[in-house]
């Protein structure tokens, strides 16, 4: 399977990756426990929006953008479009992805000024994740040309499913994953900021916090299922796939922290997403019979998702109280007592 990314590139991506993070939780750090204000998660957002710009237009120099020769100038300009559309896609199963988090964090009433831990830790899961599983998609793409058309095939299931169950209110407490775990696990009935296990009366237990992380990291292996097949279908090259995925991936939490007051009114998006994942699928199926255009990918994602959050904007939501999610949280976890 042929790439763009020379060692070069490849080395620059993965220091600039590791800097990132190590900024991040430097911060982390040092701020400690604290809630994330909409204003500094707008102004983070942008930022990592301008770095993922900046190294779209980074990689389109490299590879001949400016370039006399025209056959670089269309390599560049080629592979640029097929970042900016991958990059487009996740970001937008991000969006949806943000969404679980709330539903999460609202169920285990996690108080705000945990939050950011917690999504700190997903998201070095999901980035783990996503690289295995491109590695491994890429090696069977490369060697098994039909996986093309399962991937196609569970990208429009997976649309179809979202369809359906858009607008349903969530039910975890009959989710298996959390029955499992309450059935294998002694879970504290209360958070003890931010450790991932406490002692109640003697007894060792694990908070809800550490129960929020076990199946936040369930999510993330979830959501790398659908979204690895999607980026995919736009392109093959790893190098493109990886660096579309990561980029999205950075900028998440941020985006939770701006986004998670404003998920009511952007309730038709899970319709878009959906329209999305069964286009993208389709395109996948007849790519023996007809290549469509990456720009047409790129025009028919922008399209369906501006229209589906400019709908919801005009439409009210359905559920009880003008709430198309209406979550039941449980009751509050009581703080810590002082010896424990």
């Amino acid at each position: 399977m042929t790439s763009i990314g020379t060692p070069l590139m490849w080395a620059l991506f993965g220091a600039f990756v590791v800097i990132a993070l190590l900024v991040d939780f430097y911060a982390l750090n040092r701020r400690g426990a604290r809630s994330v204000s909409i204003a500094e998660a707008a102004v983070w957002s942008l930022v990592w929006v301008a770095v993922s710009l900046a190294f779209v237009g980074w990689m389109w120099w490299q590879l001949g953008g400016l370039a006399a020769d025209a056959a670089a100038r269309e390599l560049a300009d080629a592979k640029a479009l097929e970042f900016v559309t991958g990059y487009l896609v996740e970001k937008a199963l991000a969006v949806d992805n943000i969404f679980v988090f709330l539903m999460l964090f609202t169920y285990f009433a996690v108080p705000a000024q945990y939050q950011r831990r917690v999504l700190m830790i997903g998201i070095l899961g999901a980035l783990v994740l996503r690289a295995v599983m491109i590695l491994v998609g890429a090696w069977l793409i490369a060697n098994f040309h039909w996986v093309l058309y399962l991937f196609g095939a569970f990208l429009v299931f997976t649309g179809v499913k979202m369809w359906w169950a858009a607008g349903q209110e969530p039910d975890l407490d009959s989710n298996p994953a959390l029955r499992w775990i309450n059935r294998r696990m002694k879970i504290s009935p209360r958070y003890d900021g931010e450790r991932f296990f406490t002692r109640v009366d003697g007894v060792r237990m694990a908070t809800p916090l550490f129960v929020v992380i076990l199946l936040i990291g369930i999510v993330d292996v979830v959501f790398a299922v659908d979204s690895i097949p999607a980026i995919f279908a736009i392109t093959t090259d790893p190098f493109i796939v990886l660096t579309s995925n990561v980029f999205a991936i950075l900028g998440l939490r941020a985006m939770y922290f701006l986004l998670a007051g404003m998920h009511e009114r952007f309730h038709l998006l899970s319709y878009g997403l959906a329209i999305v994942l069964v286009f993208i699928g389709a395109k996948m199926l007849l790519i023996d019979l007809y290549k469509i255009p990456v720009s047409w990918s790129l025009g028919v994602t922008v399209a369906v998702l501006a229209g589906t959050m400019l709908l919801s904007l005009r439409v009210p939501p359905r559920g009880k109280g003008g709430s198309a999610y209406p979550f039941r949280p449980r009751r509050t976890p009581e703080p810590a007592k002082d010896g424990r």
